[in-house]
């Protein structure tokens, strides 16, 4: 593609000077035009689908500079400094904003299969994440999203399917401990947003379930989560229906908490 073509036939068309590893001439138009559309993740997905020169600008730069317009704080913790996540930008950037459905395991049957959607918006955060690890491993951070109810026509429950990210998962207790206690990788479950094999970590035994429940307001034994070796997660559980006056209360303290929790992180 020409940014500039010169209109008269008697001359070449002028090329302008890009950077060598460019995957388009002037790309910080682009990132100008995406910064003017607030980054919308539909318009991305789009543009990433065009040709292989997009795709590839896309990878390099593009999904990086939405993580980091979307969710800086949240960013700035996970990369600690080091400008690279593990997984990669792109998986990333599809966790922020998709939720990834879920299927029927071992540990947590589901019939029929909830597909992914994106989301409108969503908050994640590493207060909710310490309620999923075990006290020996709290010490990792974990950033998790509020559950994505999908209704089931059930009168007693509706699914809750969340998601989330560890901070330098590959030094993590969690992994240290999957690994010392030699829990096996799934055969047929693999990371939704990055393809990578996963644990369960109802195998591993490394479910806190009344805090976890807590958290996402479902019964202690109906829930299940997987970390993958880049360490996203994702899980489902069985909500409980809150009453009328409980469903109040409960907006009262979230009001009074999202004054003061500096570590949340919401995006549209």
């Amino acid at each position: 593609m020409s940014w500039s073509l010169s209109s008269s036939s008697n001359h070449r068309p002028r090329v302008e000077t890009e950077p060598v590893d460019s995957g388009i001439q002037n790309e910080h138009i682009l990132v100008l035009v995406f910064e003017s559309l607030k980054w919308d993740i539909h318009v991305l997905c789009q543009t990433a689908a065009v040709n292989r020169k997009l795709h590839a600008l896309a990878n390099r730069r593009l999904w990086r500079e939405l993580c980091l317009y979307k969710a800086p704080r949240m960013i700035a913790t996970l990369t600690d400094g080091a400008g690279k996540i593990s997984g990669g930008w792109q998986a990333l950037a599809k966790l922020l904003f998709f939720c990834g459905g879920w299927v029927s395991t071992s540990h947590f049957k589901l019939n029929p299969p909830r597909p992914g959607h994106f989301v409108n918006a969503s908050r994640f955060s590493k207060t909710s994440g310490r309620s999923f690890l075990m006290k020996k491993c709290r010490e990792d951070v974990l950033y998790v999203s509020d559950p994505c109810e999908h209704w089931t026509g059930d009168k007693e429950h509706d699914v809750g399917i969340y998601r989330g990210v560890f901070r330098g998962f590959t030094r993590s207790k969690t992994r240290e401990y999957l690994i010392k206690r030699q829990v096996q990788l799934e055969d047929t479950i693999r990371c939704p947003y990055c393809g990578a094999r996963v644990w369960s970590m109802t195998a591993g035994r490394l479910i806190p379930r009344k805090s976890a429940a807590r958290r996402l307001g479902s019964c202690d034994d109906g829930l299940e989560y997987f970390v993958c070796l880049n360490g996203h997660m994702h899980g489902a559980c069985w909500l409980v229906p809150l009453s009328s006056d409980e469903d109040e209360d409960d907006n009262s303290e979230e009001d009074g908490n999202n004054a003061d929790n500096s570590d949340d992180q919401k995006h549209h």
